[in-house]
């Protein structure tokens, strides 16, 4: 027979011993979502790419035409469309959560990179739209020369001083934008013509490199010296860049909301288009990328993916692709985009006539 007073005193030992279990769970149950939070709350390293805005190249930029030509240059109706396509990404101040991350992750069309191989060396903002401003600035130059050869112009290089090298052979003889004209007395037309003459002499020989400074010819003597990897090759401590004598006047009007090199190929296409007789396009909206060089090669970009959703977004019908991009696209969402396969400028304009003769023609296609 059970003891009524022990069997009270067992029943409040159990719910006292219930309760602070109970206690103890609901603490660890608040502390873990508590520390869930946290984790999804605090800033990872890592930014976003995301689809932006497209630009009709033939059309108007910021309320300005996006090319205007010199007085007397015959231009030539286009229609159609052909939009560079753009890229959003983090701000290199900004942080983005786990949440954020993750949300990011989920959609196919965002790119989820990590934050130091968008901004290497915990690049700034300030400095990363620099940057970008100066490949901006060198791809309106390397379209133009690339449209206006294409289109049957002569766009003669000059090779000039970009920058001299401290306690350097040049150092203090050459000078930033120095023209070179001659090295040895012979004529140099191009950066790769300046460095091979240079590369004719032994260290130690002395090569004499012409020069227009401001309009008046010198003749700077340079003792060259070896390459401090390669001794046997000479060098004078000087960094080279080629700037153009252009045979008309063409204005880029993009500002500075975009930045990068990566229009550089439809800046051709729409240059291209308007100096020459007949619609490029036949009438199709058409997108594209491409990073361009003077020669008129195309070359690879990022964010290929976001890109094509961005252009596919805007009611693009075509979309160019660098041939060195065509990995990517290949298992991407095409999003209805016809991708064709471009190297070069003139396999682009090859591409476009075809297709606006017959949407369905044969073009390479990613």
């Amino acid at each position: 027979m059970s003891d009524p007073e022990h069997d009270g005193e067992r029943e409040h030992a159990e719910a006292m011993n219930l309760s602070r279990r109970y206690g103890t769970m609901v603490a660890a149950a608040i502390t873990l979502v508590a520390l869930t939070c946290v984790a999804f709350l605090v800033p990872v390293p890592y930014v976003t790419l995301r689809p932006g805005p497209v630009f009709d190249t033939l059309g108007d930029f910021d309320g300005k035409p996006m090319f205007t030509f010199g007085k007397g240059v015959k231009t030539y109706k286009t229609d159609g469309s052909l939009d560079f396509t753009t890229v959003s990404v983090t701000r290199a101040d900004s942080s983005l959560s786990l949440v954020d991350v993750t949300r990011a992750y989920l959609d196919q069309d965002i790119a989820v990179v990590p934050h130091d191989f968008v901004y290497p060396d915990d690049q700034s903002e300030s400095d990363a739209k620099t940057e970008g401003q100066a490949q901006l600035t060198s791809s309106k130059d390397a379209s133009r020369v690339a449209a206006l050869r294409a289109a049957g112009y002569t766009v003669p290089e000059k090779p000039v001083v970009a920058g001299v090298v401290k306690d350097s052979a040049a150092a203090g003889k050459l000078e930033a934008k120095d023209r070179i004209v001659t090295v040895d007395g012979t004529k140099v037309a191009s950066s790769a013509a300046v460095v091979k003459a240079i590369q004719t002499v032994k260290p130690g020989q002395v090569v004499t490199v012409g020069v227009d400074r401001d309009g008046k010819a010198l003749d700077v003597e340079l003792t060259t010296r070896p390459d401090a990897q390669d001794p046997t090759i000479p060098r004078v401590g000087i960094t080279i860049a080629t700037t153009y004598d252009f045979p008309i006047d063409i204005v880029n009007n993009v500002g500075d909301q975009v930045g990068g090199p990566s229009a550089g190929t439809m800046f051709a296409l729409a240059i291209y288009d308007r100096l020459t007789p007949g619609s490029l396009t036949g009438g199709l909206q058409v997108a594209g990328t491409g990073e361009i060089t003077a020669d008129g090669t195309v070359g690879p970009i990022g964010g290929i993916r976001q890109k094509m959703a961005g252009a596919a977004a805007a009611g693009a019908e075509v979309f160019l692709a660098p041939a060195s991009n065509c990995d990517e696209v290949r298992g991407a969402d095409l999003h209805g985009l016809e991708v064709v396969k471009v190297s070069t400028l003139k396999d682009a304009i090859t591409d476009l006539r075809d297709l606006a003769q017959d949407k369905d023609a044969t073009v390479p296609r990613c």
